[in-house]
């Protein structure tokens, strides 16, 4: 039987990256070492996000460090996986809509 991908039987051959995800009350960060040439899909499965939230990352967009990439990008030393969740507003909707109800300033 194979070993799974968190387990690494040569350390020399073995990277370390961290799997990241927040939500407003919780937050979840784990630092794996994994072998070398695995892939963001494969720190997902060894980091075991969707069983400790019950969410299913599949739809969820993925990046290292806050730069969407493809859940096949090979990993480097030291990355930071980032599991992003969609927006429920639009940024410059809800600027827009504050800006309309704040009083104008008077200039002197």
């Amino acid at each position: 039987m194979a070993d799974p991908p968190c387990a690494v039987s040569n350390p020399a051959a073995s990277i370390s990256v961290e799997v990241a995800y927040a939500e407003a009350e919780r937050q979840f960060l784990r630092r794996l070492q994994l072998p070398a040439g695995s892939t963001i899909a494969d720190a997902l499965a060894a980091a075991q996000f969707e069983l400790e939230f019950g969410i299913d990352a599949a739809p969820l967009a993925v990046g290292l460090w806050s730069k969407p990439a493809p859940r096949d990008t090979v990993l480097r030393e030291g990355d930071r996986v980032e599991l992003y969740r969609p927006l429920k507003a639009d940024p410059k909707d809800s600027r827009r809509r504050r800006a309309e109800r704040a009083p104008l300033k008077k200039s002197r």
